[in-house]
């Protein structure tokens, strides 16, 4: 199951990924479901947890302003629209898993979010998103974070 979820991450990934992409090219016949199930039907003998990944896509579309408005503050250097596609994505979703997922526990969110920045991200990703999402948990909990991410190159990729 836990790979199968590492899977459903990549694949939910990729869906928010081009639906950005797409968005930034302002095209119009982009239509999320088509492309999440496009996606899904690759790995359909590797996948069992659909309903997990289509939750994952459509809530971290669904909340992307109020997802936006959590992450935005606790990397000011950093503009939403300045971080790297991927690594905003992937934040995203990992502010989503913790926010408003259910039945993960935070350390895994955080490590899987971790695990695909390193995987799909920029050389200093993995360290971004890992600041960022404890800090989201931290928040989250209660506990006080005075402290951002401030010094993290993020500079590899500006799209």
């Amino acid at each position: 199951m836990a790979s199968n979820r590492h899977l459903g991450r990549i694949i939910a990934l990729q869906t928010l990924y081009e639906q950005e992409f797409r968005r930034d090219y302002q095209d119009a016949s982009f239509k999320l479901e088509k492309v999440l199930e496009r996606n899904m039907h690759r790995y359909h003998d590797m996948v069992d947890d659909r309903e997990f990944i289509t939750s994952l896509v459509h809530g971290v579309n669904d909340k992307q302003t109020e997802l936006d408005a959590v992450l935005q503050p606790i990397a000011p250097e950093w503009p939403i629209d300045q971080i790297a596609r991927m690594d905003r994505i992937v934040l995203r979703m990992g502010a989503y898993e913790l926010l408003f997922g259910k039945g993960v526990p935070p350390k895994v969110v955080i490590n899987e979010a971790v695990e695909l920045a390193e995987a799909f991200g920029g050389d200093n990703s993995s360290k971004f998103v890992n600041g960022v999402l404890g800090t989201v948990l931290r928040q989250a909990e209660g506990t006080p974070a005075s402290d951002t991410v401030e010094e993290v190159d993020n500079a590899d990729e500006k799209t």
